[in-house]
């Protein structure tokens, strides 16, 4: 084998992920995310997880599993999508929620693998929720919202197979 062969079984791909892990999964309304890692992750029992994601999926599908096993303690996403469990969760408070539009989340995200710090966008100035316990700045006489760049620990994707190289 090869130095370069980074080809794992599902096993070692999460024998990492631990307690209060952020993990950012692919996917758009359960399609595209990886459902046997997150089978997997299920079965090893971690939990308090921050997912980075576009939504949290229907109840059986995507990430909702995650949430219905209550391993999420936060979600950042730019929806709930069609996962009521989600949406209970985060009425009673059992999930934090943090909303992104598509957009901003993507960019935080490429800001984050970029190495940036955050970015600027004028998405939700006018909105005083939008805007809370965020800080603004003012550029050429036009105000933007200061947008952490999102980062992870892991970042798991669903795809059929990989090269050697991980690709």
């Amino acid at each position: 084998m090869s130095i370069f062969h980074k080809k794992i079984d599902i096993h070692e791909a999460i024998a990492d992920v631990k307690d209060e892990s952020v993990i950012m999964f692919g996917g758009f309304g359960g399609v595209g995310s990886p459902p046997s890692l997150i089978e997997a992750i299920l079965e090893s029992g971690v939990k308090e997880l921050t997912v980075i994601c576009n939504d949290a999926g229907f109840p059986e599908i995507g990430i909702g599993p995650l949430i219905v096993h209550k391993r999420v303690k936060r979600l950042i996403a730019s929806h709930i999508g069609s996962n009521p469990v989600a949406g209970r969760q985060m009425t009673d408070g059992a999930l934090e929620v943090e909303f992104s539009p598509q957009g901003t989340l993507a960019e935080r995200i490429r800001a984050g693998g970029a190495g940036l710090g955050g970015i600027l966008t004028d998405i939700g100035i006018d909105n005083a929720t939008v805007c809370e316990n965020k800080k603004t700045v003012t550029i050429d006489g036009k105000s933007y919202l200061v947008e952490k760049a999102l980062t992870a620990d892991f970042a798991f994707v669903s795809a059929h197979t990989a090269d050697e190289f991980g690709n």
